[in-house]
């Protein structure tokens, strides 16, 4: 059997470690030829025949632009983008939130999806396909995250309407929204300041909160988040765009 992802060539975003990394992973043993992008220098972990590895700063959108054009260089086409960067920062009641933290939320987890979003489209739109996976959240309905809410919730606005704009160019756009998921310790900290008590528990009542909301009452594995990322990522999903996908145990966020 052919493998799914068979000469694909797939850009894969915050591929240094967790989510990211399993789904770089997983591309390659199916197949496609897959460039790892992350800030961080851990990306360079990766190896193998069929990959490309680049730091870069997504929050930058001439950062993104450059990734694309090294993509295209090397493997000739961009088939697969997928959107990984992101993540909450802090956790804690709006009014708690200082401005430049709410700033920082948003350009963490809408900015590097929109502009990498931007600028693959030029290369995608001239071999006239491509499929575009954004990974958005269930936290658009939850507490202690607004600013993280508000930015996946730009995440899904940008997948509707750029679904619409682009499928008649044959371009797919869609995403997942993941729920609580269990992953390795994080080698790369979203915050490296200590969290004090009262940030403990405000981050507790997210974890309880998520809980709650699933009806499968756990978190998912990191294999449980791929699969469906890749699932709109491959052929077999060819006539879905436009959507957000809930992954979280019946969380529909």
């Amino acid at each position: 059997m052919t493998p799914r992802f068979d000469a694909k060539v797939a850009l894969v975003t915050g591929a240094a470690q967790g989510i990211g990394r399993r789904v770089a992973e997983r591309l390659l043993g199916e197949g496609a030829w897959v460039v790892a992008v992350d800030r961080s220098e851990l990306v360079h972990e990766l190896q193998h025949a069929r990959l490309l590895t680049l730091t870069a700063d997504l929050e930058q959108h001439a950062e993104c632009a450059e990734v694309m054009a090294a993509a295209k260089v090397r493997f000739g086409r961009i088939d697969i983008l997928i959107n990984n960067v992101g993540g909450t920062i802090w956790a804690k009641p709006f009014e708690y939130y200082e401005v430049a933290q709410i700033e920082a939320e948003v350009r963490r987890s809408l900015f590097p999806t929109l502009w990498c979003c931007h600028c693959v489209l030029p290369y995608m739109l001239e071999q006239g396909s491509g499929a575009i996976v954004n990974v958005s959240s269930v936290a658009t309905r939850g507490i202690n995250r607004v600013p993280y809410g508000a930015a996946k919730g730009g995440v899904n606005a940008l997948t509707a309407c750029l679904a619409l704009e682009t499928a008649g160019s044959g371009i797919r756009v869609n995403a997942t929204a993941p729920g609580g998921t269990e992953a390795p310790p994080r080698r790369i900290p979203r915050n490296n300041q200590p969290q004090s008590e009262q940030e403990r528990v405000w981050y507790q009542q997210v974890v309880d909160q998520t809980l709650d909301s699933s009806l499968m009452k756990r978190y998912a594995n990191i294999d449980e988040q791929v699969g469906a990322i890749l699932f709109l990522a491959s052929d077999e999903a060819s006539y879905i765009t436009g959507v957000t996908l809930p992954v979280g145990g019946g969380d529909l966020g």
